[in-house]
């Protein structure tokens, strides 16, 4: 079998189009081959630009990841077709591969719009949605592009069609600093003679109300366009006083509160030639151009992924209709037929994720209405929201009584990310709550990694994407998506002193400002989000656009007592949510708050060390290492006895100073026998908040306890991982009861059914029970090491990577152990099995080694000195 070449990219970015740079890298991915230990020798890359010779370019190297751009620095609006040729080094190369690139607005100075808003609105209430057009002129046609962004949200029509597929944009940014903008070819849509462009804006995350507090224009409260039309490098159109303001048939459009809608003053030739109304354009007003630094991003945007049908019509005990969709999502509905209505009659959608004592149940939601309001007297087929977005499972129809299957569909958006990890085992239930994992993520990957979808929240948490972004990098290539945030991240902790937000982008948190209180854990995004992408990814840039982040979260953030700990003034989140906590006092764990923050400041200090070192800052990385030594002492001399008990006797405690190193050699037993004993008495069960859930059952495993670690995986009883999937979750709960067993929703305020945290379990899936991790960052070299237990007897999992697909499936028969590997073209893996230990290139490779069942299956729990046996119950 032959090497071929899966896909060319430049720098991050999804597809090439709009790039942001002069001198983009390159890589190239292969697809998976018989062909054992192919290895790249070279490489030729040829490059045709607008009106020159092809350049071609010869390189020994087998280096096909990120690699320097060849040929002189591109300029704005230039393309050029990228081709690529991979030689191995036994002589035989594979085709060429194209990639079509082109490059957005480089310059602040070739930007000719203006922003433009309509009539003044009152600062204290949402923002009415609104229309702009725009009559002119196309002397000849030729390649033409819109670049466009708003302060809101914004949709272009162009001679009545809809430009681009693109949802919700530009997304949500710090938009202060940092401003995404879109590239779009328009060539096909325009005509010579008389065209239309118009504009529907929406107040979105820019102005809308945003957190439990009510704030409301966060990033200010005058919505505005800001675009440019362009026919072959020449403006004919852009956003100016000349344009008209019309009214919208959106009436409304909150992020929490939904869309209204009104049919009747629905005119769709608003933006053709046709169009019999006539706008306002003494309502147009030029507002200050956006300060913010206008980005072209890398990361693919918000899309529709997928469509769903309703699986039942369910009549409530209140005679309500109801469609159950079968499955927690994240988008809108569409109405798929005109319903019949006279003016003023509405037809009214709410959304909720469960039901409860039959009803749709909103009570989760808190002060979000999540709810569409369709005003009818008009059309309504094909129907959708614009500018909101909704987290359920079941949607509530008033207005309409003949409500039948075909007459809505679910419409699914998410950031329209690569998917690259799959796993899937013989254990139905963990092959459920792998799949409930995929959907929080795809649900909560809407333009920012978000903590939930649907209540009066929906925003990027830091702690959440803290734990989650290995499990998030190995499911979807994220090198984008978070590599921007990680910016904004970096954008906001300079307006806080130095301290990264607990939310990104910031929003304030009044009254008494603590989005800016510095929480170890959810800061420690700074240095260990980073850290993770280049485990994936292995970008170094990414660790060095970041470093000024991470030496300015732990030289001036981190609050310190005179011995260099956390202060203890302010309180800690630390191991939030441990399970033991009251419903309404999340943060009352019994982990010590500070024992946890302490672990964590040890960990970060000595990575930002070792992150030093790799960027070759010698000096620093001294300094880094040295305080994470002198901490680490005070740690133990602290927190630790001379034999190796923790002051602190919790499974999070153990769980993090062993992940951490910070037993000495002589205590590991001491803390092993101790993690393993609590993890015996609490019988299974969870008794791990935010700090120590993500990492327990991998610690446990690398400590000498597998068995403990599937046995805690495969625990029926709340709270487990399994007892949300038992309940029929379809994604992550917020909390292990976010239902309790009968059937009414947990009375803690807090209360998502999508939440992807508690999902980072599936790390140890992919590494551990899949068997498949990166044994060096940047997956040149993958480790396969799978470590069969409990009950499950076959797993599968693979990995896209930047070279390619590697994949490992394991089946147990008998006493045999049956293994398959794959390896791509230009990378290698490490196999270690029972007798097996050596590295493989690429090519497929099958092994057959001993198994032996485990004779202490299933473990038994520790009993207290009652006479009633505490019993414990598994999932086989």
């Amino acid at each position: 079998m032959s090497v071929t070449i899966a896909q060319v990219t430049a720098e991050h970015h999804h597809d090439g189009f709009g790039i942001f740079s002069r001198t983009p890298r390159l890589s190239w991915r292969f697809n998976a081959t018989t062909l054992k230990g192919w290895r790249q020798a070279s490489y030729d890359i040829a490059v045709a630009r607008q009106g020159k010779e092809e350049e071609i370019y010869h390189v020994e190297s087998p280096d096909s990841v990120l690699v320097p751009w060849p040929s002189s620095p591109l300029s704005s609006r230039e393309a050029a077709e990228i081709k690529v040729k991979a030689t191995g080094q036994d002589g035989n190369a594979t085709e060429w591969a194209v990639l079509n690139i082109e490059v957005a607005l480089l310059d602040r100075s070739e930007w000719k719009a203006s922003l433009i808003s309509g009539p003044v609105q009152d600062e204290d209430k949402p923002k009415l949605p609104f229309l702009l057009r725009k009559e002119f002129t196309v002397s000849k046609k030729g390649t033409a592009r819109l670049y466009a962004t708003a302060h809101g949200l914004y949709e272009v029509e162009i001679n009545g069609k809809r430009v681009g597929d693109q949802l919700l944009t530009p997304g949500w940014q710090s938009y202060k600093h940092r401003l995404h903008y879109q590239t779009y070819d328009v060539t096909s849509l325009l005509e010579e003679g008389q065209n239309v462009i118009g504009a529907h804006i929406g107040e979105g995350w820019f102005a809308t109300r945003l957190g439990s507090s009510d704030c409301r224009n966060i990033w200010g409260s005058r919505l505005g366009f800001f675009g440019q039309l362009e026919v072959d490098g020449e403006v004919v159109a852009a956003s100016d006083d000349t344009w008209e303001y019309l009214g919208s048939p959106v009436l409304s459009s909150e992020v929490y509160n939904g869309e209204t809608f009104n049919t009747v003053l629905n005119d769709r030739s608003w933006s053709t030639t046709t169009f019999a109304g006539k706008g306002e354009k003494r309502n147009i007003e030029v507002l200050s151009t956006p300060s913010a630094e206008l980005i072209s991003p890398d990361v693919a945007p918000v899309k529709k992924i997928m469509e769903i049908k309703p699986k039942e019509l369910i009549t409530t005990p209140a005679g309500k209709k109801v469609l159950d969709f079968g499955q927690n999502l994240v988008g809108w509905l569409r109405i798929e037929r005109d319903i019949e209505g006279k003016e003023g009659d509405e037809l009214i959608l709410r959304h909720a994720e469960v039901l409860e004592h039959g009803e749709l149940g909103t009570r989760p939601l808190r002060t979000a209405n999540a709810q569409d309001t369709i005003k009818l007297g008009g059309k309504t087929k094909g129907y959708e929201p614009r500018f909101t977005f909704h987290g359920f499972r079941y949607a509530e129809i008033t207005g309409y009584d003949s409500v039948g299957l075909d007459d809505f569909t679910a419409i699914v958006i998410s950031s329209d990310l690569r998917r690259t990890g799959s796993f899937e085992s013989s254990h139905k239930l963990i092959n459920q709550l792998h799949e409930n994992t995929v959907w929080s993520m795809r649900g909560n990957f809407v333009s920012v990694p978000t903590d939930c979808p649907q209540r009066d929240e929906r925003l990027g948490w830091t702690g959440d994407i803290q734990v989650f972004a290995p499990t998030a990098n190995f499911l979807f290539d994220t090198s984008a998506f978070l590599g921007h945030w990680l910016q904004d991240l970096e954008a906001d902790q300079k307006d806080a002193d130095g301290v990264p937000p607990i939310i990104i982008p910031s929003i304030p948190m009044p009254p008494d400002g603590r989005q800016n209180r510095p929480m170890a854990v959810w800061a420690d995004a700074a240095v260990m989000t980073p850290w993770d992408l280049y485990n994936f990814f292995g970008d170094t840039t990414t660790l060095e656009t970041q470093w000024k982040s991470m030496t300015l979260w732990l030289d001036k953030g981190v609050p310190r007592d005179a011995n260099g700990f956390y202060a203890t003034d302010l309180p800690q989140y630390a191991d939030w949510l441990d399970p033991r906590s009251p419903p309404q006092l999340p943060g009352n764990c019994p982990t010590d708050p500070f024992i946890v923050a302490n672990a964590y400041l040890v960990y970060v200090t000595d990575l930002t060390a070792k992150i030093a070192k790799i960027l070759g800052k010698e000096e620093a990385a001294k300094k880094y290492s040295a305080d994470a030594s002198r901490l680490r002492e005070l740690f133990r001399s602290t927190y630790i006895t001379p034999s190796g008990r923790a002051a602190c006797d919790t499974q999070t405690t153990y769980t993090l100073l062993l992940r951490f190193g910070l037993f000495e050699e002589k205590q590991l037993q001491t803390a092993r026998d101790r993690l393993g004993w609590l993890t015996r008495w609490e019988a299974f069960q969870i008794t791990t908040g935010f700090a120590g859930t993500p990492v327990i059952l991998q610690t446990l495993a690398d400590n000498g306890m597998l068995n403990l670690a599937y046995r805690m995986l495969q625990e029926r009883d709340d709270p487990s991982w399994l007892y949300p999937v038992r309940m029929g979750a379809t994604t992550i709960w917020e909390r292990w009861n976010s239902m309790l067993p009968d059937g009414t929703i947990n009375p803690g305020q807090m209360t998502s059914f999508n939440h992807y945290a508690l999902g980072s379990v599936c790390a140890f899936l992919h590494s551990t029970v899949g068997g498949l991790s990166s044994a060096i960052p940047g997956w040149k070299t993958a480790l396969i090491k799978p470590q069969p237990g409990g009950t499950v007897r076959h797993a599968k999992t693979s990995y896209d990577s930047p070279y390619g697909p590697y994949s490992v499936s394991w089946r147990v028969e008998g006493t045999k152990m049956k293994t398959e590997v794959t390896v791509p073209p230009n990378g290698e893996a490490r196999v270690v099995l029972n007798g097996v230990d050596e590295i493989v290139g690429s090519g497929e490779y099958r092994y057959e080694t001993d198994w032996q069942e485990d004779p202490e299956w299933p473990p038994k729990a520790v009993q207290g000195p009652q006479r009633i046996e505490r019993l414990t119950h598994f999932e086989p």
